[in-house]
């Protein structure tokens, strides 16, 4: 098992991944590496969060201005785009076309070996019933891994709650809350989810999301 997990998100809604109030990622785990290439030149950096539309991105010395960039990253893909923003140790590319995430996620996977394949941290939205006890509550899915999701609801279970979870589609193990603040909480699954199950079934909550908005 890796020494340190990835937690760098990979979303799946058209939308640029910033501005993003999530807690710091150096007290959560590693990020992916990945390289800023702009005017012939390579930066290392560290990818927090990618989209279809952009990526946030980790490193000193990122400056904006609008000149093309790319980024590139452990797998060898790249998007075009321009630095947005950069404040912070932190900045926002901008991709030049939409990239395919599910082409991304599947590079992803494949460079990893095989017998220690894990899926991502993937932000998706989707509903998800808790149970704990008598007591049952609707959340929403804010993003899952193959080790536990992150839910936003009223009501839901404190830190260290045994719960029961059930998402349409996909079959979890039970978990138990990790962390809880507001309306968000943090489930480890008792079991981790194997890749082979979460990638098709993001692949039909995409399809349905692209139905709905078709409709």
């Amino acid at each position: 098992m890796p020494k340190s997990l990835s937690v760098t998100t990979y979303a799946m809604a058209a939308e640029l991944p910033w501005p993003d109030a999530a807690l710091a990622a150096d007290a959560l785990g590693a990020l992916d590496p990945a390289s800023l290439l702009s005017a012939g030149q390579s930066q290392p950096c560290a990818l927090r969060k990618i989209s279809p539309l952009g990526a946030t991105l980790r490193g000193a010395g990122i400056k904006a201005g609008g000149a093309p960039v790319a980024v590139e990253l452990e797998t060898g893909q790249r998007a075009a785009g321009i630095v947005d923003w950069a404040n912070g140790g932190e900045a926002g590319v901008r991709f030049a076309q939409p990239v395919d995430m599910i082409s991304l996620l599947n590079r992803k996977l494949v460079s990893q070996p095989a017998e220690r394949r894990k899926m991502p941290r993937v932000e998706l939205r989707y509903p998800v019933g808790v149970k704990w006890g008598v007591n049952l509550a609707a959340a929403s899915l804010r993003n899952i891994s193959a080790g536990g999701l992150q839910i936003e609801g009223e009501g839901l279970p404190g830190r260290d709650t045994f719960v029961s979870l059930f998402i349409d589609g996909l079959n979890v193990s039970s978990g138990e809350v990790a962390w809880a603040s507001g309306k968000l909480a943090g489930i480890e699954f008792m079991e981790e989810l194997s890749w082979a199950s979460i990638m098709p079934w993001i692949r039909d909550v995409l399809r349905g999301h692209e139905k709905a908005a078709a409709a």
